[in-house]
């Protein structure tokens, strides 16, 4: 019987059914998607490395300039290692999908921060040693037969100069064919290549791992890549025993100063942490708008619970338990959630797709290179989120489930003694939110992880939205007085009518609330952040023109320019001054750490601000700076010394000083070009700087620079102002997923609001029709629920300020510095709280359309005829 009753109130009521089930599916769809587009890029890149790290146990690195390929002859002939393999690898870009960032700056476009079109991985190998450690081209690995072909070509990349294999399904996207040639481009200087041979293994694995890969031989890799004479790495297979230790040692003694032995996954998992704190952002942030859901389940299942109130005060009456009733209750909810479930599954894959070209294009700007074709599917993430979203149901369907049990039968009758007890529980929680207001306060003082301040955070954000309904009725005792006097008697009904309707209007407030401060927070958050960078660029970019390769990475120049080319562009008439720099990531015993090296003039410096210590001694001595990340993460401060291994070992560099910088989360290290040349025997160039001469328009040298470079590699040559047009599009670019986060977030707390005002529709029909009664218009009753809806919507946007500058408080002092390493000052901009509040007026207003329609056309006879 209680499960047709339930059946039945399910049935009865549709469109309550299917917006409690909306609101879940939005908050699990969500996290879903966000859910599956991290792990799916970080697959990719686990995929990507196993293809070119193969089977390999070690291996062995050189510095910015790599190892010798004469290592490599040492190492089979006089230390005896047989299971080696040499490695020339590096990024290029398919020539005919590359972005002419020159062409778009001199038409007026912003250009895209000279980053070119799609990206391959070319990898040289020597195809005569490789196939034990690379399975894919090994002509003994039956699994893979049709592999075989590509193996039966391997002799074309030795014996004819140019060419490569390719994963077959990079070919079907660029409609490549055996014999065809692919353009690419390297530094801004184009090459072809012939494709001998397809990589398509059997294992749909493989072949996903193989995807963007493009295999030459060695001596091809080092032309193509301008690395002759020259290895990346070594990739060593040494047994887990005491052979094997005795072969890493003699191994070790036998590399040059420069060069580093370290296991295969060393690398691959210094690069997979880089973006741990991003993607972590990123899942916390989705989970709001599952927390804003359940505010809409507790609603949802709180309507029920109010609405059925004299049915289970009789069901009690008549000998039903409390057992029965939280059964009853709480199995509505299930249905409910795990139909939002099921529906969110199915909506976070498909949003999935579109979140995961957004998220790899923030990696690709901030971190590595990185290619993802498809979201990949991975059950522990399903599972992970069909509990989520059914267990977030059942925790907010708790309360009104325990409700409906707790009080006798004839106190659940009466509907007085449910809202005089929904403003005592307002009090309570009032109470209970500042005691979790304190609580959040205290975990966020403790040092410790990111975990732990989101923690804090998400502790403060409960206590924020406890706080509401009571700072909501001490609100409305004046705004009654000021609406009576504005708008006289339906100004006063509208706000006694949230008073009297608090078990239900309050968990709609404060959902919008948390919602909105969301969107307040993270928007202040991002206005500092842009305010910080805009000064730092100012103060950083000096120079008139800058000119560089086009670059794989948005915010790492990864291309060198030709040293002879440089010194032509040096020499353009109306240049005053001209200064290089060079961009590399060495070892240290913590890992790889970027460096850069700067051709500046001691009398002009970079107009940097320190956090610690200054520049002394590092433009006229041996001296470093390191930014703050690096100083966060490292432990350094001025006077220490930090460990870097050179091409003469590994050599100690005092810190002079700590300065801002946010251009890279894992930090960086600067010296003086000098400093560097002592220590690498690296000569190339990443970057040149030049500075016009007094009275020479900057425009026209930009266009003499690009002139003097026609007829060579393509460059990106930029005007002070292009540059930081482009820094300050690779920031809004890294943001833009926060942005469509946050708007998921209103959403689930528009259709929370417009589940509420439905409700209180029905609730009040019987009120409305003896009003209409007694001589209200419908215009006038349309007045009063959008009065209502509005009181509630500027409510929830009032109170959405402080908790918004809270949050954007601990987002820039906690959680930034935890993650990322950043110091910055916040800047609550007050249009930014203005268009919160705004924001939050407006989607109530819009939510309560409907209702008010609905209440004011209804007919009257209606509303007031018995059932």
């Amino acid at each position: 019987m209680l499960a047709r009753l339930a059946a039945r109130q399910l049935r009865s009521h549709p469109w309550q059914l299917g917006l409690a089930i909306l609101g879940i599916a939005l908050g699990v769809a969500v996290a879903v998607s966000i859910d599956l587009a991290n792990g799916s890029a970080l697959r990719a890149f686990a995929l990507a490395t196993e293809a070119v790290s193969g089977r390999a146990t070690h291996q062995i690195l050189g510095g910015p300039s790599g190892l010798p390929d004469d290592l490599y002859r040492r190492l089979r002939v006089d230390v005896g290692v047989r299971r080696a393999a040499p490695i020339v690898e590096g990024d290029v870009a398919v020539a005919d999908r590359v972005v002419d960032v020159a062409a778009a700056d001199r038409a007026g476009d912003t250009p895209r921060a000279g980053r070119v079109g799609r990206s391959l991985h070319l990898l040289g190998i020597d195809p005569f040693v490789d196939s034990h450690f690379r399975p894919y081209l090994a002509a003994e690995d039956r699994g893979e037969a049709r592999g075989r072909d590509a193996l039966s070509r391997a002799a074309d990349l030795v014996g004819r100069a140019g060419t490569a294999l390719i994963a077959a399904s990079t070919a079907r996207d660029l409609s490549l064919a055996i014999g065809r040639e692919l353009a690419i481009e390297v530094s801004g200087h184009r090459r072809t290549l012939t494709i001998v041979g397809l990589l398509q293994p059997v294992d749909p694995a493989s072949a996903r791992a193989l995807d963007g890969l493009l295999v030459t031989d060695i001596a091809t890799a080092q032309e193509t890549l301008g690395a002759v004479g020259r290895l990346t790495r070594i990739d060593l297979i040494v047994g887990d025993d005491a052979p094997g230790r005795a072969l890493l040692a003699r191994v070790a003694q036998a590399l040059p100063a420069g060069a580093d032995l370290v296991s295969a996954g060393a690398t691959a998992g210094a690069t997979a942490r880089m973006i741990m704190a991003f993607q972590w952002n990123l899942a916390a942030l989705s989970l709001l708008a599952l927390v804003v859901g359940m505010f809409l389940i507790y609603q949802t299942m709180t309507f029920s619970v109010v609405q059925r109130r004299p049915l289970i005060g009789s069901l009690r009456a008549l000998g039903v338990t409390r057992g029965e009733i939280f059964a009853l209750v709480m199995s509505e909810a299930l249905v409910i959630g795990i139909a939002g479930t099921l529906l969110g599954v199915g909506l976070g894959f498909g949003m999935a797709q579109g979140l995961l070209r957004l998220v790899t294009r923030t990696i690709n700007d901030l971190y590595f290179v990185l290619s993802v074709r498809e979201v990949a599917l991975d059950p522990v993430t399903l599972a992970k989120s069909v509990l989520l979203g059914i267990g977030a149901t059942a925790l907010a369907a708790l309360p009104p489930a325990l409700e409906a049990t707790a009080a006798p039968p004839r106190i659940v009758m009466s509907r007085a003694s449910l809202e005089s007890s929904a403003r005592r529980r307002a009090h309570r929680a009032g109470w209970l939110g500042l005691v979790a207001l304190a609580a959040g306060a205290v975990i966020l003082a403790v040092p410790g992880s990111i975990v732990v301040g989101f923690a804090g955070l998400l502790v403060l954000m409960v206590g924020c939205a406890l706080v509401t309904p009571a700072a909501a009725l001490g609100l409305l005792s004046p705004l009654h007085r000021v609406a009576g006097a504005a708008f006289g008697l339906l100004g006063r009904l509208a706000t006694r009518s949230i008073v009297a309707a608090l078990s239900r209007t309050s968990v709609a407030m404060a959902a919008l609330m948390i919602a909105v401060a969301a969107a307040i927070g993270v928007g202040v958050m991002i206005a500092s952040f842009r305010e910080a960078v805009t000064t730092w660029l100012e103060g950083t970019l000096r120079a008139d023109v800058y000119v560089s390769a086009p670059s794989l990475v948005g915010s790492r120049p990864d291309a060198t320019l030709d040293p002879e080319l440089v010194a032509h562009l040096a020499a353009t008439p109306g240049v005053a001054r001209a200064s290089t720099s060079r961009g590399v990531v060495v070892q240290s015993p913590r890992g790889p750490a970027q460096v850069v090296a700067l051709d500046v003039d001691p009398l002009r410096p970079p107009r940097w601000r320190f956090r610690d210590g200054g520049a002394t001694g590092v433009w006229d001595g041996d001296a470093v700076i390191v930014s703050e990340p690096f100083a966060n993460r490292h432990g350094l401060r001025a006077g220490a010394a930090v460990r870097l291994r050179t091409d003469q070992g590994e050599q100690d560099f005092r810190v002079a000083g700590v300065f801002y910088d946010y251009g890279s989360s894992a930090g960086v290290v600067v010296m003086s070009r000098r400093t560097y040349d002592g220590a690498w025997n690296d000569r190339k160039i990443s970057g040149l700087a030049l500075e016009a001469a007094p009275g020479v328009d900057v425009s026209a040298l930009v266009a003499a620079v690009r002139e003097r470079a026609a007829g060579g590699p393509r460059l990106v040559v930029r005007s002070n102002r292009a540059l930081r047009e482009a820094s300050m599009e690779i920031f809004d670019r890294t943001f833009a997923i926060t942005g469509v986060l946050r708007t998921l977030s209103l959403v689930v707390a528009f259709v929370g609001m417009l589940a509420a005002l439905m409700a209180l529709s029905l609730e009040r029909a019987r009120e409305i029709g003896v009003l209409r009664a007694l001589g209200l218009t419908p215009r006038q009753v349309w007045g009063l629920v959008t009065a209502q809806t509005g009181v509630i919507g500027l409510l929830a946007g009032v109170l959405a300020v402080p908790s918004g500058l809270l949050l954007a408080a601990v987002l820039v002092f906690v959680i930034n510095r935890r993650s990322f390493g950043w110091t910055m000052s916040i800047d609550p901009s007050p249009s930014i709280l203005l268009q919160g509040v705004a924001l939050s007026l407006l989607a109530a207003l819009l939510a309560g359309l409907y209702p008010a329609w609905r209440m004011a056309t209804a007919p009257p006879a209606e509303s007031l005829r018995d059932e």
